[in-house]
This record gives C-alpha cells, structure tokens and sequence, in this order.
C-alpha cells in the first residue's frame, strides 16, 4: 500500500510541476501586459498611472512567488479577479472621433463608387518643403477603375532592414498614381512610439494620398530609404484590392478604430497584398518582421521572377531619382525608371 502511494506520487509531481510553470508563465504575462495598460492608458496624473503599473508588477511577482508555496490557490484567484477587473476597464476605452490631430493625418479619406467610377473626399496632396514647412492641400478627386493598369508595393525602411513602413499605389493608364497608406493618428506634436501603441495609445487613419507627398515625404525630406516594388496583379485583382481599400476607409470614417503596432497597422496592407499574390491565408514569419516582404512576394511570383531579387532590390531604391526630380510633377514617373515590371506598366 505504501509503494503504491509513493509511486502515484512520484507520478503527480511532474504533472503539477508542469501546471504550475504554466501558471507562472500565465501570470508573468498578464501581469507584464497589464502594468503596461496601465503605465499607457490609466486616466490618472503620470504619477498615478506610473504607481498603479509598479503596484500592479509587484502584485504579480508576489503571485508567482506564492505559486511555488500551498498560498497558490488563493494567489491565484486573486490575481484572477485583479486580471478580470484590468479587462472590464481595458473594454471600456474607446478611440476619440475627434481631437487637435497632427496637420498631415487630420482628415480621413472616404470614397463613393458609381459603377466603375471612383470619387475619393480628402485625398492629401501636401507641398512639402521639409517636415516642419508644407503646404496642405485635401481634394477631391475621381478615377475611373476600368483604367486601372498596376500595383506598386513602397517598402520606407526608417529603423534598420527588417521593420518598414508598406505603402500600396495604384496605377493609372492616364497617368496618375494613388498611394494609400495606414497610419497613427498623432496628436499635434505627438510622436510615435510602437510600444505605446500596442496600448490604445493612438487611432487609426487611412490615406489616400499623391506619390509627391506620401512617398516624397519620406524620400526626400525624411531620408527613409525608400524601395518600389511593381507586383504582378491582374486589373480584375488590383480593382478589387482598391475597392477594399475604400471600403476600410469608409468604415474607419464612420467607426473609429485604434492603431496598434502589430495587429491594427501596415500589415493589414500586407494581408491584402498578399491575395493579390494569391495567398488566402497567409501564414509566413515575413510577413510580420515585414522588411523582408519583398522576399516573400518574389518567391510567391508577385514580383517579375524574370530577373534575380539582387536586380530587383538594386532598381527598388528611388533615393537619387527622387532627389534628383525634387519632388515636380514628374515625379512618379520619374522613381520607376528602370524598375523591372512584370506587367510592362511606366
């Protein structure tokens, strides 16, 4: 009888030692994450907030120690209610439909389909002089969709190769080139922080933009290294891509949306992207530290596997072309030259 007792024992003690490294691994989280909820968003003075966070932490670290003791049940639960309690106030805090926002993303862009014919409110055509000195501009502007030829995939690298910010632009056989591109909503003088928005920092805007401002801006005056991609995408794909487009912005406009670093931002672009290349659901590592998307989009055949990706990343760079054209009207036509096209698009 005593064996029997030992070894059932024996047997136990690897199961709740697995239990309990998974709860001390489940708490460790939860109390990471909510401290930073509420360093970012508890409505207190930056003391308060700063205090709640640090209480918070300690309140966890407590826990974990008492997991290793027989306090575990009681640690546990009370964490349980402290975590729920975190959640029901974190679902209450909703995105701002209005504020003194930054001059460059003050207006959401919204579109209305007749047929074919696209008309886009508050598309951005800033006159940048440098990042402090422009010009604003919103217009209003129309684009037939049965005379869409091409998709542009922008890679703006501003922290080293394996973050950038993606940028998509549609092609016009007239001519005319429209970028949209998903970004925070800073407050004026607000600035960006990819950990704050992880935390309900900043919503949300989509912008319909001209290459001049939204691409120039980052090329020309903000010394990003900016790289064009030309995809391989049939009209009927690059339409309904589009249509996507408006169609999130429309709902953006009508129900605000908080940006978040890795769920609710550029990525979103990415996904869509990636149908055009043809993935329903894509899955890859790359598309998360999304530098290295234009790998992914060749070895999927979105780009023109004629050439080797080295000859594609040589041509993507547009920093000496677009200096070179200052930003006039020629400019998009002016950073494609000799970008390899897999459609034979200008």
């Amino acid at each position: 009888m005593l064996q029997t007792r030992l070894e059932k024992q024996k047997m136990v003690r690897p199961v709740r030692a697995i239990i309990i490294a998974a709860l001390v691994l489940l708490v460790a989280f939860a109390s990471a994450w909510s401290s930073l909820a509420l360093w970012y968003r508890l409505p207190l003075p930056e003391v308060g907030r700063h205090a709640s966070a640090i209480l918070f932490g300690l309140f966890g670290a407590w826990v974990i120690v008492a997991l290793l003791d027989r306090r575990r049940f009681r640690a546990v639960l009370a964490f349980a209610a402290a975590f729920v309690l975190v959640l029901v106030w974190w679902s209450t805090i909703e995105p701002p439909a209005n504020g003194a926002w930054a001059p460059d993303v003050a207006r959401q862009v919204t579109g209305e389909f007749d047929g074919e014919l696209l008309t886009l409110t508050n598309v951005r055509d800033f006159q940048w002089r440098s990042t402090t000195d422009f010009t604003e501009r919103w217009t209003t502007r129309s684009y037939d969709l049965n005379k869409l030829k091409s998709v542009d995939m922008f890679m703006s690298y501003w922290s080293g190769p394996t973050i950038a910010h993606v940028i998509m632009s549609f092609g016009f056989d007239d001519g005319r080139y429209l970028a949209w591109s998903i970004e925070v909503r800073r407050l004026s003088g607000g600035s960006f922080s990819p950990l704050a928005d992880l935390f309900k920092s900043s919503p949300l805007v989509i912008l319909a933009a001209d290459e001049r401002d939204v691409i120039g801006l980052r090329s020309n005056f903000r010394g990003e290294d900016v790289q064009i991609y030309r995809l391989r995408a049939s009209p009927g794909a690059a339409r309904l891509l589009l249509r996507e487009y408006v169609s999130d912005a429309n709902t953006l406009a009508a129900t605000p949306a908080f940006y978040n670093s890795l769920t609710t931002n550029c990525t979103t672009t990415i996904v869509k992207m990636m149908r055009v290349a043809g993935d329903a659901v894509p899955t890859d590592w790359r598309l998360i530290v999304n530098g290295y998307l234009p790998e992914y989009a060749y070895d999927r055949g979105a780009l023109d596997t004629s050439v080797p990706l080295s000859q594609l990343r040589s041509a993507a760079h547009i920093a000496a072309r677009a200096h070179d054209d200052g930003v006039s009207p020629n400019f998009s036509r002016a950073i494609r030259v000799g970008v390899p096209s897999p459609q034979g698009a200008l």
